[in-house]
Protein backbone atom coordinates (compact mmCIF):
# COMPACT_ATOMS: atom_id res chain seq x y z
CA UNK A 1 0.00 0.00 0.00
CA UNK A 2 1.68 3.04 -0.78
CA UNK A 3 2.96 5.54 2.07
CA UNK A 4 1.24 8.81 2.97
CA UNK A 5 -2.64 8.65 2.59
CA UNK A 6 -5.35 9.34 4.66
CA UNK A 7 -5.61 5.11 5.82
CA UNK A 8 -2.07 4.88 6.65
CA UNK A 9 -2.78 7.80 8.64
CA UNK A 10 -5.21 6.10 10.88
CA UNK A 11 -3.37 3.31 11.25
CA UNK A 12 -0.69 5.33 12.52
CA UNK A 13 -2.93 6.95 15.00
CA UNK A 14 -4.63 3.35 16.38
CA UNK A 15 -0.50 2.48 16.55
CA UNK A 16 -0.11 4.91 18.96
CA UNK A 17 -2.94 4.57 20.89
CA UNK A 18 -1.96 1.08 21.30
CA UNK A 19 1.43 2.34 22.88
CA UNK A 20 -0.63 3.68 25.81
CA UNK A 21 0.37 7.21 24.30
CA UNK A 22 -1.63 10.02 25.42
CA UNK A 23 -2.18 12.91 22.52
CA UNK A 24 -1.96 16.67 23.63
CA UNK A 25 -2.69 20.08 21.57
CA UNK A 26 0.36 22.32 21.74
CA UNK A 27 -1.10 24.43 24.47
CA UNK A 28 -2.42 21.32 26.75
CA UNK A 29 1.62 20.11 26.37
CA UNK A 30 2.45 23.73 27.50
CA UNK A 31 0.56 24.31 30.15
CA UNK A 32 0.33 20.88 31.60
CA UNK A 33 2.46 18.08 29.64
CA UNK A 34 1.92 14.38 30.09
CA UNK A 35 4.51 12.16 30.86
CA UNK A 36 4.19 9.50 27.92
CA UNK A 37 2.26 11.83 25.13
CA UNK A 38 2.26 12.52 21.22
CA UNK A 39 1.97 16.50 20.73
CA UNK A 40 0.10 15.98 17.38
CA UNK A 41 0.50 19.30 15.49
CA UNK A 42 -0.83 19.92 11.71
CA UNK A 43 0.67 22.31 9.51
CA UNK A 44 -1.81 23.34 6.95
CA UNK A 45 0.06 25.15 3.95
CA UNK A 46 -1.82 24.41 1.40
CA UNK A 47 -4.99 22.02 0.52
CA UNK A 48 -7.13 22.74 3.92
CA UNK A 49 -10.06 20.25 2.42
CA UNK A 50 -6.96 17.70 3.22
CA UNK A 51 -6.72 18.96 7.00
CA UNK A 52 -10.82 18.20 7.67
CA UNK A 53 -10.48 14.99 6.89
CA UNK A 54 -7.50 14.32 9.27
CA UNK A 55 -9.54 16.53 11.82
CA UNK A 56 -12.42 13.94 11.80
CA UNK A 57 -10.30 11.03 11.73
CA UNK A 58 -8.71 11.90 15.07
CA UNK A 59 -12.15 13.07 16.28
CA UNK A 60 -13.56 9.81 15.42
CA UNK A 61 -10.79 8.13 17.84
CA UNK A 62 -11.54 11.12 20.54
CA UNK A 63 -7.92 12.69 19.48
CA UNK A 64 -7.36 16.54 19.41
CA UNK A 65 -4.53 17.94 17.73
CA UNK A 66 -3.42 22.03 16.96
CA UNK A 67 -4.09 22.70 12.99
CA UNK A 68 -1.65 25.88 12.64
CA UNK A 69 -3.49 28.25 9.61
CA UNK A 70 -1.81 30.75 7.39
CA UNK A 71 -3.52 34.08 6.06
CA UNK A 72 -2.31 32.51 2.58
CA UNK A 73 -5.42 31.55 0.29
CA UNK A 74 -3.74 28.68 -0.31
CA UNK A 75 -4.77 27.76 3.44
CA UNK A 76 -6.94 30.02 4.95
CA UNK A 77 -10.73 29.15 4.52
CA UNK A 78 -13.12 30.15 6.89
CA UNK A 79 -15.62 27.50 6.62
CA UNK A 80 -12.79 24.75 7.40
CA UNK A 81 -11.27 26.64 10.54
CA UNK A 82 -14.62 26.68 11.99
CA UNK A 83 -15.16 23.07 11.04
CA UNK A 84 -12.03 21.86 12.74
CA UNK A 85 -12.80 23.84 15.61
CA UNK A 86 -16.05 22.50 16.28
CA UNK A 87 -14.67 19.27 15.99
CA UNK A 88 -12.52 20.39 19.19
CA UNK A 89 -9.54 20.64 17.93
CA UNK A 90 -6.84 23.87 18.90
CA UNK A 91 -6.43 26.45 15.73
CA UNK A 92 -3.36 28.09 15.89
CA UNK A 93 -1.79 31.27 13.68
CA UNK A 94 1.37 30.14 11.36
CA UNK A 95 2.70 33.28 10.82
CA UNK A 96 5.18 34.46 7.99
CA UNK A 97 4.87 38.12 8.44
CA UNK A 98 8.35 39.14 8.57
CA UNK A 99 9.02 37.51 5.11
CA UNK A 100 5.52 38.73 3.99
CA UNK A 101 7.23 42.02 4.61
CA UNK A 102 10.96 41.17 2.86
CA UNK A 103 12.64 41.45 6.87
CA UNK A 104 11.15 44.55 7.83
CA UNK A 105 10.39 44.32 11.73
CA UNK A 106 7.62 46.68 12.39
CA UNK A 107 5.43 46.08 9.42
CA UNK A 108 5.96 42.25 10.58
CA UNK A 109 4.10 42.65 13.95
CA UNK A 110 1.80 45.12 13.06
CA UNK A 111 0.70 42.39 10.34
CA UNK A 112 1.21 39.72 12.99
CA UNK A 113 -1.27 41.39 15.52
CA UNK A 114 -3.76 41.95 12.46
CA UNK A 115 -3.53 38.21 11.34
CA UNK A 116 -3.32 36.96 15.21
CA UNK A 117 -6.53 38.86 15.77
CA UNK A 118 -8.29 37.00 12.32
CA UNK A 119 -8.06 33.41 13.72
CA UNK A 120 -8.91 34.79 16.99
CA UNK A 121 -12.71 34.86 15.75
CA UNK A 122 -12.58 31.77 15.62
CA UNK A 123 -10.84 30.02 18.45
CA UNK A 124 -9.05 31.61 21.47
CA UNK A 125 -5.58 31.21 19.84
CA UNK A 126 -3.55 30.45 22.54
CA UNK A 127 -0.03 29.40 20.31
CA UNK A 128 1.75 30.16 17.14
CA UNK A 129 4.06 27.86 14.75
CA UNK A 130 6.25 29.54 11.97
CA UNK A 131 6.05 28.95 8.63
CA UNK A 132 9.25 28.14 7.11
CA UNK A 133 9.40 30.18 3.66
CA UNK A 134 12.55 28.07 3.02
CA UNK A 135 13.64 29.87 0.31
CA UNK A 136 13.51 33.31 2.00
CA UNK A 137 16.28 34.95 2.91
CA UNK A 138 14.42 35.93 6.64
CA UNK A 139 13.33 33.30 9.34
CA UNK A 140 9.67 34.08 10.52
CA UNK A 141 11.57 33.54 13.91
CA UNK A 142 13.52 36.14 13.84
CA UNK A 143 10.34 38.29 14.83
CA UNK A 144 10.48 37.26 18.25
CA UNK A 145 14.33 38.57 18.37
CA UNK A 146 12.69 42.03 18.56
CA UNK A 147 9.15 41.30 20.13
CA UNK A 148 7.70 39.15 22.49
CA UNK A 149 4.95 36.88 21.81
CA UNK A 150 3.57 36.91 25.26
CA UNK A 151 2.45 40.04 24.82
CA UNK A 152 0.14 38.67 22.31
CA UNK A 153 -1.96 36.27 25.34
CA UNK A 154 0.36 33.70 23.44
CA UNK A 155 1.32 30.79 25.92
CA UNK A 156 4.14 29.22 23.25
CA UNK A 157 5.56 28.82 20.29
CA UNK A 158 6.59 25.44 19.51
CA UNK A 159 10.23 26.25 17.94
CA UNK A 160 11.04 28.49 21.06
CA UNK A 161 9.04 26.72 23.38
CA UNK A 162 9.49 23.06 23.46
CA UNK A 163 13.01 21.42 24.58
CA UNK A 164 13.58 18.83 21.60
CA UNK A 165 16.36 17.17 23.58
CA UNK A 166 13.49 15.99 26.00
CA UNK A 167 10.58 15.83 23.07
CA UNK A 168 11.05 13.63 20.07
CA UNK A 169 10.40 15.96 16.85
CA UNK A 170 9.21 14.03 14.02
CA UNK A 171 7.99 15.87 10.36
CA UNK A 172 6.87 14.36 7.51
CA UNK A 173 8.56 16.88 5.40
CA UNK A 174 9.16 15.89 1.58
CA UNK A 175 6.48 12.62 2.02
CA UNK A 176 9.29 11.31 4.29
CA UNK A 177 10.34 11.03 8.30
CA UNK A 178 13.98 11.72 7.64
CA UNK A 179 13.32 14.72 5.35
CA UNK A 180 14.35 17.40 8.11
CA UNK A 181 18.24 16.31 7.31
CA UNK A 182 17.30 18.29 4.00
CA UNK A 183 14.92 20.55 5.35
CA UNK A 184 16.12 24.29 5.90
CA UNK A 185 13.56 25.25 8.29
CA UNK A 186 11.45 22.58 9.30
CA UNK A 187 13.78 20.99 11.68
CA UNK A 188 15.33 21.32 15.30
CA UNK A 189 18.46 20.68 17.13
CA UNK A 190 17.98 17.62 18.72
CA UNK A 191 19.50 14.75 20.48
CA UNK A 192 17.63 12.11 19.38
CA UNK A 193 18.78 9.98 16.26
CA UNK A 194 16.36 7.80 14.38
CA UNK A 195 16.66 5.84 11.08
CA UNK A 196 12.79 6.16 9.93
CA UNK A 197 11.61 7.06 6.44
CA UNK A 198 8.55 5.43 5.58
CA UNK A 199 5.42 5.65 7.58
CA UNK A 200 5.87 1.92 8.35
CA UNK A 201 9.00 2.96 9.24
CA UNK A 202 7.66 4.70 11.78
CA UNK A 203 4.95 2.46 13.10
CA UNK A 204 7.25 -0.52 13.35
CA UNK A 205 9.58 1.88 15.85
CA UNK A 206 6.15 2.04 18.10
CA UNK A 207 5.90 -1.72 17.72
CA UNK A 208 9.07 -2.18 19.25
CA UNK A 209 8.92 0.49 21.72
CA UNK A 210 11.70 2.52 20.27
CA UNK A 211 10.63 5.81 21.25
CA UNK A 212 11.14 8.08 24.31
CA UNK A 213 7.85 8.87 26.41
CA UNK A 214 7.29 12.25 24.47
CA UNK A 215 6.72 13.12 20.60
CA UNK A 216 5.79 15.92 18.83
CA UNK A 217 4.64 14.85 15.07
CA UNK A 218 4.17 17.70 12.60
CA UNK A 219 2.18 16.21 10.29
CA UNK A 220 0.95 18.39 6.72
CA UNK A 221 -2.40 17.19 5.79
CA UNK A 222 -1.94 18.26 1.85
CA UNK A 223 0.72 15.60 1.90
CA UNK A 224 -1.54 12.38 2.83
CA UNK A 225 -4.07 11.76 -0.13
CA UNK A 226 -6.42 8.77 -1.04
CA UNK A 227 -6.92 9.90 -4.54
CA UNK A 228 -4.52 8.66 -6.70
CA UNK A 229 -4.26 11.69 -8.40
CA UNK A 230 -4.16 13.92 -6.06
CA UNK A 231 -1.35 11.70 -4.20
CA UNK A 232 0.82 11.35 -7.39
CA UNK A 233 0.50 15.36 -8.28
CA UNK A 234 1.43 16.24 -4.59
CA UNK A 235 4.31 13.76 -4.72
CA UNK A 236 6.00 13.78 -8.26
CA UNK A 237 4.89 17.35 -9.00
CA UNK A 238 4.57 19.62 -6.02
CA UNK A 239 7.08 17.36 -3.36
CA UNK A 240 9.97 15.77 -5.20
CA UNK A 241 11.19 19.25 -6.96
CA UNK A 242 10.76 21.11 -4.37
CA UNK A 243 12.26 18.94 -2.01
CA UNK A 244 15.63 18.65 -4.54
CA UNK A 245 15.70 22.15 -4.48
CA UNK A 246 15.58 22.66 -0.75
CA UNK A 247 18.74 19.38 -0.46
CA UNK A 248 20.55 21.76 -3.04
CA UNK A 249 19.90 24.92 -1.49
CA UNK A 250 21.04 23.49 2.02
CA UNK A 251 24.24 21.66 0.89
CA UNK A 252 25.45 24.80 -0.73
CA UNK A 253 24.18 26.89 2.19
CA UNK A 254 26.66 24.59 4.48
CA UNK A 255 29.55 24.65 1.87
Amino acid sequence: MKDFTQRKYATLLDEIVSQSYAFQTVEEFLCAPQPKTVILRHDVDSWPANAVQMARIEAERGIRATYYFRTSPLSYNEQIIRRIASLGHEIGYHYEDLTTHRGNFQKAIKSFGKNLELFRRYYPVKTIAMHGKPLSTWNNLDLWTKFDYKDYGLAGEPYLSIDFDKVLYLTDTGNCWDGHQYSIRDCVKSSFSHCIHGTDDLISHLKQQLFPQQIMLNVHPARWNDCLSKWLVRYYILTLPKYQTKKWVKQWRNK
